[in-house]
């Protein structure tokens, strides 16, 4: 078996347009070569496979639901995937996004930091002198003491917030990531426990960027934006390169 193939990797000979696509392949594994290879970095012994159905998920976290039954056992193994499709190098992908209030539900957060993340994605307006946008306060902008706070925050509940963000939770918390790449006539994909995506992506600094923005490991924290100046546009949005995968070089 070859090197890509044991590191989840491999070049996909058709392409992928969506969800749907990813069904397909599962629903005709035993003719499609990468539903196969799928299902083997799963864990299964193909030769003990009975039937697979697959099925699409939304509003989760989970995007395909794989349900596999295994000859002679009688039962039924359920898998979690979280597909994400980028169509280029860089392929920055949304990964969750919330109004700060529902985030407080969530994490209960302190009420000094809902106010600077206010702040941040401006649903409250800016207090500081000649802010650099009106609309709201960049990380940059706050005081020593206010970026103490809120960084302190983060890295005392940074593994809570990338579990929620990238896997869920419940039963359809995701328990894979799929992701595939297509490059003008090229796609790629790389299929990864969804554990080892947290360490990938949440592992590493808590910073403000030059920019005033908020990076957690590989995640970035924003302001949504966007959204022709609606009051959407004033929710927080977590976002990562999932391309940053194939980067990876260790089995």
């Amino acid at each position: 078996m070859d090197k890509s193939f044991e590191l989840g990797s491999n070049t996909a000979k058709n392409g992928f347009k969506n969800e749907k696509d990813v069904i397909d392949k599962f629903n005709n594994w035993k003719k499609d070569e990468d539903a196969t290879k799928w299902l083997f970095l799963m864990g299964y012994d193909l030769t003990e496979i009975e039937k697979v159905e697959a099925f699409i998920l939304s509003g989760y976290k989970t995007d395909v639901q794989v349900q596999v039954n295994i000859k002679l056992k009688k039962i039924i193994d359920v898998q979690n995937l979280q597909v994400k499709l980028v169509s280029n190098l860089k392929g920055f992908n949304q990964i969750d996004k919330r109004w700060i209030d529902k985030y407080n539900e969530m994490w209960d957060i302190p009420k000094d930091v809902i106010v600077l993340l206010k702040l941040y994605s401006g649903e409250i307006s800016p207090k500081v002198q000649n802010p650099k946008d009106r609309r709201r306060t960049f990380a940059n902008e706050f005081s020593d003491l206010e970026k103490s706070k809120l960084l302190n925050w983060l890295d005392k509940n940074k593994t809570l917030i990338i579990s929620d963000i990238i896997k869920g939770r419940g039963q359809l918390a995701a328990e894979w990531m799929l992701v595939i790449q297509k490059v003008n006539a090229n796609s790629r994909w790389i299929l990864k426990p969804i554990n080892y995506c947290l360490n990938f992506f949440g592992n590493g600094e808590i910073e403000i960027t030059k920019r005033g923005n908020i990076k957690i490991g590989r995640v970035t924290l924003q302001r949504k934006g966007g959204d022709r100046g609606r009051k959407t546009a004033q929710m927080l949005q977590f976002k990562i390169n999932p391309a940053e995968l194939f980067n990876i070089k260790d089995v």
